[in-house]
């Protein structure tokens, strides 16, 4: 696996190109602003989808632009699908950004995958941050969107938060994997789950 971070918009958020390192198309998660940069850092890599981690706005601003320019299908959870659309949905209008995307053409759920070449990324469905947060996993790496942040999680005080679910989805969905499994945050640098396990406190205490 080939993993590449591009960082975008005013809140530095990171958007992920990945691919299977053998000249295999694309999976873009969270181009957030700023498509001409995403597609300067795809440079001419074909993609085979457009995944959102969840549906607000500092996510996805790059997503019309880099589905016009490549023509790739844009996958989000079908909890967060109806929010997209709109500045209001995607939460940008509270903030003074008019940033929405298209609609889906597919919708996922849990244990649904996304695949590019050799590539196969599981969806596991994370939600609290927004009721549609997923993260992505595969290959000893997770790259979890605003589910978890290094010694953080994402917030849940904004509209359709829920701070008990995203406790939840971190202890069934996350606290499982390996320690050594590589996490790729919306936001931040990168971390490890062994070292969320030892020193977040959205973790389970054992």
């Amino acid at each position: 696996m080939r993993v590449q971070r591009v960082i975008l918009g005013a809140l530095d958020t990171n958007c992920w190109i990945v691919t299977d390192d053998m000249s295999g198309p694309a999976i873009v998660i969270d181009p957030a602003d700023d498509a001409s940069a995403v597609l300067a850092a795809l440079d001419g890599t074909p993609v085979a989808a457009i995944v959102l981690t969840h549906g607000h706005f500092d996510h996805l601003g790059g997503v019309t632009g880099l589905v016009e320019a490549t023509g790739a299908p844009l996958l989000v959870h079908v909890e967060d699908a109806p929010l997209i659309t709109t500045s209001k949905g995607t939460g940008g209008a509270l903030f003074g950004f008019d940033h929405s995307a298209p609609s889906a053409d597919r919708t996922v759920v849990e244990g649904d995958t996304v695949e590019a070449g050799a590539l196969t990324l599981e969806v596991l469905h994370t939600p609290g941050h927004t009721p549609g947060g997923i993260c992505l996993y595969a290959l000893g790496h997770l790259f979890s969107g605003d589910t978890l942040f290094a010694g953080s999680v994402g917030r849940t005080d904004f509209p359709r938060g829920d701070g008990r679910a995203l406790r939840e989805s971190i202890a069934s969905r996350l606290a499982p994997l390996p320690d050594e499994t590589v996490v790729h945050p919306g936001h931040g640098p990168d971390t490890t789950i062994g070292r969320e396990r030892r020193i977040n406190p959205f973790f389970p205490r054992v």
